[in-house]
């Protein structure tokens, strides 16, 4: 049986529409940690001094799920355990001030404490309160705050967990999750060479698992069983294969977000500015070097102490002045994901002490997307976007204008003229 569970992971893990190669190698997925805590830090303190609300809708928990449940195929639907079921009375976290509070005392010890015995003692506090609605589907803001002790939690992980381990955990018990997570702690100290120690890796593995694109390996020692089961496997590595050529085919369509950074580097440079590029992206590939070739490899001014500056950091591309050594513009390149990571980075920028220098802030981003951007900054949570003077640079304009801009051009006037104001309306 152990044979077989190593052989489904390695054919999982090449599988390049599965969820690791997909969702968990995904080079933005780690940028998004730090932007839901920074939201989750919102929710806390608005239930704290009482300006939550009692609604769902244009809450800032909504903002932080929802930018969860567009973290690819593995989170689609994690909103719907927290939408308001008026005809239920459910999840109890809206009308009720008390269980509010509770739920605001999860999350806050949560982002405190680093802990396991802490993190699972607030779950037993939380459980202890039986409110209505409020199950283990918050286990999925928990592993964004904690990845390596809390497990990502939906139906489909359940059955794939199920049908791996002929276990019988059951929906929306808090102490079944538990117990889950348990066993899901021994298979991938089992298997950690071949997973991670961020159990988002296993969860994608139980999610394609428990959503029939695998099947589990038969559970009885069974010849004529095992030979099915590896013939559902071939199956998929076939089906995979087409995959595979179809998302090649795609992409030779669409830019890539490595190309566009590489766009504003190479332009930022031209123009005369120093430039930074992400942190987590300097070593990437392009042209015949790497993305980070030319570039600053300290960013001035922002030490390990300086507030926000892991996020600042992580900003995309940013444009300096060379004499002053200020952050002059700052790009986030927003290729296929919410918005909301980028605009929290955006914000670290803007309201600290860099920003007195900062003329231009600007999402980039493919020319189709700007009706959903701007359905986005809809959201309370964007109501600062106004006063950072945001701007829409469309993929299709920088494509258009870049070598003319690079030849003739001077300052940030030119960008600001092929790009718009994002000020919500």
């Amino acid at each position: 049986m152990t044979d077989l569970i190593r052989d489904l992971i390695l054919r999982w893990r090449d599988d390049p529409a599965g969820t690791y190669q997909s969702w968990f190698l995904w080079d933005e997925r780690l940028k998004n940690f730090r932007s839901i805590r920074r939201g989750l830090q919102l929710v806390v303190a608005e239930i704290a001094a009482g300006t939550f609300g009692v609604a769902y809708r244009g809450s800032s928990l909504e903002t932080v799920v929802h930018s969860i449940a567009e973290q690819r195929q593995i989170f689609k639907g994690a909103d719907h355990a927290f939408l308001w079921k008026p005809k239920l009375r459910i999840p109890d976290i809206y009308e009720n001030p008390a269980n509010q509070k509770a739920f605001g005392q999860l999350l806050d010890t949560c982002l405190c404490c680093n802990t396991e015995e802490h993190v699972v003692s607030a779950i037993h506090a939380i459980d202890a309160r039986k409110i209505k609605g409020l199950g283990p589907a918050v286990a999925n803001l928990l592993y964004f705050l904690h990845p390596t002790i809390m497990p990502p939690f939906n139906t489909a992980i359940v059955k794939g967990y199920n049908a791996l381990t002929g276990s019988k955990v059951k929906l929306g018990r808090w102490e079944e999750y538990l117990a889950m997570r348990q066993g899901i702690l021994k298979l991938n100290a089992t298997y950690r060479a071949l997973l991670s120690n961020d159990l988002g890796a296993i969860g994608g593995l139980l999610f394609d698992l428990g959503s029939g694109r695998y099947t589990a390996p038969p559970l009885e020692d069974n010849e004529t069983a095992r030979k099915l089961w590896e013939a559902d496997l071939h199956q998929v590595r076939e089906q995979s294969a087409k995959e595979a050529r179809t998302l090649a085919a795609e992409r030779e369509t669409d830019h890539t977000h490595t190309e566009i950074q590489g766009w504003l580097r190479d332009l930022g440079l031209s123009l005369g500015y120093d430039v930074w590029i992400a942190a987590n992206d300097r070593s990437r590939p392009w042209q015949d070097g790497k993305l980070g070739d030319g570039c600053l490899s300290v960013l001035p001014g922002f030490t390990t102490e300086t507030q926000g500056a892991e996020s600042v950091r992580l900003i995309d591309v940013l444009w300096l002045d060379q004499e002053s050594h200020r952050i002059v513009a700052a790009f986030e390149v927003e290729h296929s994901t919410t918005i909301y990571s980028g605009i929290v980075r955006m914000l670290d920028l803007a309201l600290g002490s860099a920003a007195q220098a900062l003329e231009g802030m600007f999402l980039v981003a493919p020319d189709k997307r700007e009706i959903d951007v701007r359905e986005q900054l809809k959201r309370p949570a964007f109501s600062r976007i106004a006063d950072l003077k945001v701007r829409y640079l469309p993929y299709g304009a920088l494509e258009k204008d870049r070598e003319a801009i690079r030849r003739f051009g001077h300052g940030l006037k030119p960008i600001q003229s092929i790009s718009h104001l994002l000020a919500p309306v």
